[in-house]
């Protein structure tokens, strides 16, 4: 249900972030970025709960 955000969107929310990470270190990362409620829900959405790349992060949202 990502329909709003896309891979892009959500890296540039996500720069920054020291990987491995968990799924709250991806919300942290991405509020301190300023990232917007519908990029949040995205992440939140993600079922795996810790991610070793940004590759992980994409591959959890394509599933």
């Amino acid at each position: 249900m990502a329909t709003h955000g896309s891979a892009a969107e959500l890296e540039k929310y996500l720069k920054g972030v020291d990987y491995p990470a968990s799924k709250d270190d991806l919300l942290e990362k991405a509020r301190a970025n300023g990232a917007p409620d519908h990029v949040i829900d995205m992440i939140d959405s993600l079922s795996e709960s810790s991610f070793n790349s940004p590759i992980d992060v994409s591959k959890a949202l394509g599933h």
